[in-house]
């Protein structure tokens, strides 16, 4: 029994060694790689960098925080999956940060993320993104700053289908502020509590009982104020 505990023992000890030796060998080297999932200006140096790095690794020992490192100075990435085809191929996957918004920057208009994040090299054709009202940019810029921020962020937070509906955002003494194309204004006041907020907006936008309103005040999103409301025409 001794003997046999023993052979087991050293048996496991090999297994581990060769496992460990494996997973760095040159048998199982990245050598594929695909990345999907980006499409701005910045798509062929996204590419060659997440390639480059990945070619370093081997596909029983990816380095996914490497991976991230690499695409970090690229602001259109928002984050990287990885899928290992073993034994030499590996599937990097890409989300790209949506832009939610316009700012002004030296005379043109740049797009803006949910977190702030100014987005130079993506695309804008086809699509109407309301304006943030704030002070000048610098367009070598990362990312926008207080104000700016703080309304990129609520209009990060905006439900798919109020997003079409929103005109332009700003700030004044109630906080960030949101204009809709019927003229309606949504005060949000701080960027916090977003979810809450738009979903009391949502909630009441959607009350086919209610007409005229001029303003939704979200600030306490428990207890929302509107201001102008009245029974829509037909309603009981």
């Amino acid at each position: 029994m001794r003997r046999l505990f023993a052979v087991a023992v050293v048996a496991a000890i090999a297994a581990a060694g060769y496992q460990l030796w494996l997973r760095d060998s040159s048998l199982v080297a990245v050598r594929d790689v695909t990345v999907t999932g980006v499409s701005s200006a910045e798509s062929r140096e996204v590419r060659a960098a997440l390639t480059e790095a990945a070619r370093g690794m081997t596909t029983l020992h990816v380095r996914e925080d490497e991976l991230r490192a690499a695409a970090a100075g690229f602001p259109t990435v928002d984050s990287v999956s990885v899928d290992a085809r073993f034994p030499n191929g590996l599937a990097i996957e890409v989300r790209e940060r949506e832009p939610v918004a316009l700012i002004e920057a030296s005379g043109r208009d740049l797009p803006v993320a949910g977190d702030g994040m100014l987005l130079p090299g993506i695309s804008t054709a086809g699509l109407e993104l309301p304006a943030i009202e704030a002070p000048r940019v610098d367009p070598s810029a990362k990312r926008a700053g207080d104000e700016a921020l703080d309304q990129a962020r609520v209009l990060g937070a905006a439900p798919s289908p109020l997003r079409p509906l929103i005109e332009r955002a700003s700030v004044d003494d109630r906080g960030t502020v949101l204009e809709l194309s019927d003229g309606i204004v949504l005060v949000f006041g701080d960027p916090s509590e977003r979810p809450a907020k738009w979903a009391a907006a949502a909630r009441i936008l959607a009350d086919r009982e209610l007409g005229g309103l001029s303003y939704i005040d979200l600030r306490a999103p428990d207890r929302p104020a509107v201001g102008g409301a009245s029974a829509a025409p037909g309603a009981l």
